[in-house]
C-alpha cells in the first residue's frame, strides 16, 4: 500500500473553494432588472463547465443549447430556434446521467415558460421587453423604492436631517423602518461580492438616533385642493397614504378603531423591539405634514357605516390591516388559557401585562409573531417558555435574528411537532399539548413540507398556550359593501384600485395578507399617488435634501458593523429596547463601505447618476 497524505489546506482544491465562494457571491447579487435570458445562459454555461464529460447529453448537449440561446439573445433566432432549444433541453433532462445535466436542462425548460414574453420579444423585436433594465439593487428591492445610496451618503456626511428627509420622500416612517424593517434592500447589495452587505437598517437607525424624526421639518404641503379622502385604518399603510395626500394639498381623514395610531406597529410589536415613544416621533411628524384629521375609537362598519364614509369623501382608502388571529382546528382549542397571539400582543401593546409567574407557556408557530409572544412571556415572568413548530428551525418564517435572540433568552425550540390536541382539566383549563412528531418530506412550493413520522405522540405540559399560526382580516362588512375578497383578502390591482368600486382603493395587509411594515408603507405611497391621479391631479412633491457627490469606492475588505444588543440575561427582565446605539466611528465606517451603485456600475446613464 502506498503512502497516504492528509488533505493539503493550501492545496489546489482549497484555492478553488475560495474562488467558488466569491463566484457564489456574484450569483447572489445578480442585478435585478437584468435580461432573464442572459442569466439563463450564464447558469447554463456554468453547468456545462461542471460536467465530467462522460455522457453525451451533458458534454455536447449543454454547450449546443447555450449556443442556440445566444442566438436568441443576439436577435438572430426564429421560432424554430425556440423549438430546437425545447427539444434539446427535454432530451438532456430525460437522458443525462447526473443532476448536472438534467437539472440544467430543467431550468432551461422552466425559463422558456416563465419568460415566454421575453423570448418572443427577442425573436420578433430583437430586444428586451421594456420592463427589463438594470436597476440599483437596494432601491429596486426596497418595496417603497427609497433612495438608499443617497441617504447613506448623507449619513456619511453627518447630514442626518437630510438623510431623514430623503427617506421621507418615499417613506414617512424612518424610525419604524430603522427599528423593525426586515431590510429586503440588503439581499443583493453589491458589497456582498467583497464580503457582506451594507447594514442599511443600522445606518437609518443611526440617523434617527442622532436626530429624532419629529425634530426634522417635513416639506411644505401644496395649496389646498378642497378634496377630502377617507382613510380607514391608522396603521403604517393608512398613515403613509395620509402623509402623501396631505403634502399634495388634499384633506386626509383617518378613521382609527383604537385610541392611538400605529396599528400593528403599536399593538403587534413589543416595546423591547420598537419603543412606542419612538413610534410617536414618526406619527407626530406625519400629523404635522398637512391637513390630516383623525377620528379615534371609531370602527368603520360598526360605529359608522362604510357607505357614510364613502359619501363624506371624494375617495376612500381601506387599510384595515390583519389584526385578528387565526386559531387551530384541533380538540381542546377552546380551553381556558388558550389565547390568540395577536390578542395577547394587543393587550401588551395597551399596557396590560399578564402575570405568568411560575407558569409553563407554549407558543405554537414559527413566525415573528410567535417569537414576539414567546419573548414577551419571558418578560412576564414565565417559568418556562417553549415554541412548538411543525417544521424545522431553518423553515421558520421569523427573522433569523429573532429566532437567535429567543434562544439566547432561554426559550426552547421544539421543532417537527404538529399539534394534535389540547388537553383540559376538570375546570376547562389547558394542561398540556399533544403533538404528532413530523419528518421533513417532498417540497411543496418553495420549501419542503412536513409529514407524520412513524413515532408515538408526545405530550408537553402547559399552563398557557398561545396560538401564533397566522393573522386574519375582518373583511365581512367590506364584502357586504361590495369589495371583492378571496379568503378574506381584498382583491385589488397593483395600483391598489378596487376596479368594481370607482374611487375606492385598498392596500397593506388587508389586500396582501399578513406581510411586512415596509410593504404596507409602499402600498400607502402607491395609493396616495393614484388617488391624486383619480382626482384629476398630478402633484409632484419636493425634497430639499441634496445627495452628495460620490467618493471613490472603498476597496479595502471591511467587516460589516452590527447593531449591538443588551445582554440576554439583563434584557429578558424588562420591556426596554434591546438594541444599543452605534458609535459615530461605527456609523461612518459602515457608510464608507457603500459602493454608490446609483453612480457606479448601473448600466448606461446620463448625468452620472441613475434613479
Amino acid at each position: 500500500m502506498g503512502k497516504l497524505y492528509l488533505s493539503d489546506p493550501s492545496g489546489y482544491d482549497a484555492k478553488m473553494n475560495e474562488i467558488a465562494r466569491h463566484f457564489s457571491h456574484k450569483v447572489e447579487v445578480y442585478p435585478p432588472g437584468s435580461c432573464p435570458i442572459t442569466l439563463q445562459i450564464s447558469m447554463l454555461r456554468t453547468a456545462a463547465n461542471e460536467t465530467c464529460g462522460k455522457c453525451v447529453p451533458c458534454r455536447d448537449g449543454l454547450p449546443l443549447v447555450a449556443r442556440l440561446m445566444q442566438k436568441v439573445l443576439d436577435g438572430c433566432a426564429t421560432e424554430k430556434t425556440l423549438a430546437n432549444i425545447k427539444m434539446m433541453a427535454t432530451m438532456i433532462r430525460d437522458s443525462a446521467d447526473c443532476a448536472i445535466g438534467w437539472n440544467a436542462a430543467d431550468e432551461v425548460l422552466k425559463g422558456l415558460e416563465l419568460f415566454a414574453d421575453e423570448y418572443k420579444s427577442h425573436i420578433e423585436n430583437q430586444r428586451c421587453l421594456d420592463c427589463v433594465g438594470q436597476k440599483i439593487p437596494c432601491v429596486s428591492l426596497c418595496p417603497a423604492h427609497v433612495d438608499i445610496p443617497g441617504y447613506i451618503a448623507l449619513v456619511g456626511n453627518e447630514d442626518y436631517a437630510g438623510a431623514i428627509n430623503l427617506i421621507r420622500r418615499d417613506n414617512p416612517f424612518p424610525t419604524a423602518c430603522a427599528m423593525v424593517c426586515e431590510h429586503p434592500c440588503e439581499e443583493r447589495c453589491r458589497r456582498k461580492m467583497l464580503e457582506s452587505p451594507i447594514n442599511i437598517r443600522a445606518l437609518k437607525k443611526y440617523a434617527v438616533d442622532m436626530m429624532p424624526a419629529d425634530t426634522v421639518k417635513t416639506p411644505a404641503p401644496n395649496p389646498s385642493t378642497g378634496k377630502s379622502i377617507g382613510i380607514i385604518g391608522g396603521g403604517p399603510s393608512g398613515l403613509t397614504a395620509a402623509y402623501f395626500l396631505a403634502l399634495m394639498g388634499h384633506k386626509a381623514v383617518v378613521y382609527e378603531s383604537h385610541d392611538k395610531l400605529g396599528g400593528m406597529l403599536r399593538y403587534g410589536i413589543p416595546n423591547y423591539r420598537f419603543p412606542k415613544d419612538r413610534l410617536d416621533e414618526d406619527i407626530r411628524a406625519i400629523l404635522g405634514a398637512g391637513d390630516i384629521e383623525v377620528v379615534y375609537n371609531t370602527t368603520v362598519g360598526k360605529d359608522i357605516s362604510i357607505e357614510e364614509v364613502q359619501k363624506k369623501h371624494d375617495a376612500m382608502y381601506v387599510a384595515i390591516g390583519a389584526q385578528t388571529g387565526k386559531t387551530l382546528n384541533i380538540p381542546g382549542a377552546d380551553a381556558k388559557n388558550v389565547v390568540s397571539a395577536v390578542e395577547i400582543l394587543d393587550e401588551i401593546g395597551n399596557g396590560h401585562l399578564p402575570d405568568y409567574t411560575g407558569k409553563k407557556v407554549l407558543v405554537i408557530g414559527g413566525g415573528n409573531v410567535a417569537m414576539d409572544c414567546a419573548r414577551s412571556a419571558v418578560r412576564c415572568n414565565a417559568e418556562e417558555v417553549s415554541i412548538v413548530y411543525r417544521r424545522r428551525q431553518k423553515d421558520m418564517t421569523a427573522l433569523e435574528s429573532e429566532v437567535e435572540s429567543a434562544v439566547m433568552e432561554g426559550i426552547a425550540l421544539v421543532t417537527l411537532q404538529s399539534p394534535v390536541e389540547i388537553k383540559k382539566d376538570a375546570e376547562g383549563n389547558c394542561v398540556s399539548l399533544v403533538t404528532q412528531p413530523q419528518m421533513i418530506s417532498a417540497y411543496r412550493g418553495d420549501r419542503p413540507a412536513p409529514k407524520d413520522a412513524d413515532k408515538p405522540q408526545q405530550e408537553f405540559p402547559a399552563d398557557v398556550i398561545m396560538i401564533a399560526v397566522g393573522q386574519d382580516i375582518v373583511s365581512a362588512p367590506f364584502e357586504e359593501f361590495g369589495m371583492p375578497a378571496k379568503r378574506n383578502v381584498f382583491q385589488a390591482g397593483l395600483d391598489t384600485e378596487v376596479k368594481e368600486l370607482p374611487g375606492v382603493f385598498t392596500g397593506g395587509d388587508c389586500a396582501t395578507g399578513p406581510s411586512t411594515v415596509i410593504r404596507a408603507i409602499a402600498a400607502g405611497k402607491v395609493a396616495a399617488h393614484n388617488i391624486d391621479e383619480y382626482l384629476g391631479y398630478h402633484h409632484t412633491l419636493l425634497c430639499e435634501a441634496v445627495v452628495p457627490e460620490p467618493k471613490e469606492n472603498m476597496r479595502t475588505f471591511m467587516g460589516r458593523t452590527e447593531i449591538g444588543e443588551r445582554p440576554a440575561f439583563i434584557r429578558k427582565k424588562d420591556f426596554e429596547h434591546v438594541e444599543e446605539l452605534l458609535t459615530h466611528e461605527e456609523a461612518m465606517q459602515e457608510a464608507s463601505r457603500c459602493l454608490r451603485c446609483d453612480h457606479y456600475g448601473c448600466g448606461a446613464m446620463e448625468g452620472g447618476r441613475d434613479l
